[in-house]
């Protein structure tokens, strides 16, 4: 009996107490929670002002790649050339548009001078008669044009004639590539104008695809100066080639060669 009354006290001995007092004190502990800091209403805010900075760029961005192309072309000829070279032309600031004036073909057609917009206008002005300072602007408007090679169908060359008299027959031959008008001469005042000293038949006129006189240059031309003239209009026409497409001239020679 002692025996198994020692075996029962260390069995009791070893045995986990499973008094109210130690199930109590091993019961579940609540969770811990942590905190994390947010940020002052300070740096939220200058968060917020860097996102709306941001978008401002990006509207900004996107309306310069819209801009239309017409002034990033005469933003390329008066800005974006190199120190030291300079136009020979004299550039018409601010410039001014084609007047909604009728106009009379050597024909006796009616139509506006406004129908001539679409295409570069290289003019001339003088009267029917011609004499020689518009015989030899008539022939370097032809010259320059046709030494433009494949650009020009992008060029017309006009003969603005501010009076009823009647063209001399053994002209009319060299004028079939020319568009020739009568104007009034006082609408034609109103628009144009000569340099200081100068008469309105005295220089050769350029107007852009839009309607604007654009370019004056300089009075009685010759044919030394003919080059300088060309490297307007080449500067000119490859700075607008992105949007400046052959109009009525490329019309009238694909049909010219289709009849051919």
């Amino acid at each position: 009996m002692s025996g198994f009354k020692l075996l029962d006290d260390s069995f009791t001995r070893a045995a986990p107490d499973a008094s109210p007092q130690r199930a109590t004190g091993g019961a579940d502990q609540p969770l811990g929670l942590t905190v994390h800091t947010l940020p002052s209403p300070a740096r939220a805010m200058d968060a917020q002002n860097r996102r709306t900075g941001s978008g401002r760029w990006k509207m900004l961005t996107v309306l310069l790649v819209c801009a239309a192309p017409v002034l990033a072309s005469y933003f390329t000829f008066y800005v974006l050339r190199p120190e030291g070279r300079r136009n020979f032309g004299e550039l018409i600031d601010p410039q001014r548009p084609l007047p909604a004036q009728s106009v009379l073909s050597l024909s006796g057609q009616t139509s506006s001078l406004q129908a001539l917009k679409g295409q570069w206008l290289l003019l001339s002005v003088a009267n029917a008669a011609c004499d020689e300072l518009c015989g030899r602007h008539l022939y370097l408007q032809r010259q320059l044009r046709e030494g433009l090679g494949k650009d020009r169908a992008r060029v017309d060359w006009v003969w603005l004639i501010p009076d009823m008299a009647p063209v001399p027959d053994q002209l009319r031959p060299a004028l079939k590539d020319a568009t020739v008008l009568r104007v009034d001469g006082q609408a034609l005042a109103d628009w144009l104008a000569p340099a200081g000293g100068h008469q309105l038949a005295e220089h050769l006129y350029l107007v852009d695809p839009l309607g604007n006189w654009m370019m004056r240059f300089p009075a009685n031309l010759d044919l030394a100066n003919a080059g300088k003239v060309k490297r307007d209009l080449e500067r000119l026409l490859r700075a607008s080639n992105s949007w400046d497409k052959p109009g009525r001239a490329a019309v009238a020679e694909v049909g010219v060669d289709d009849a051919r």
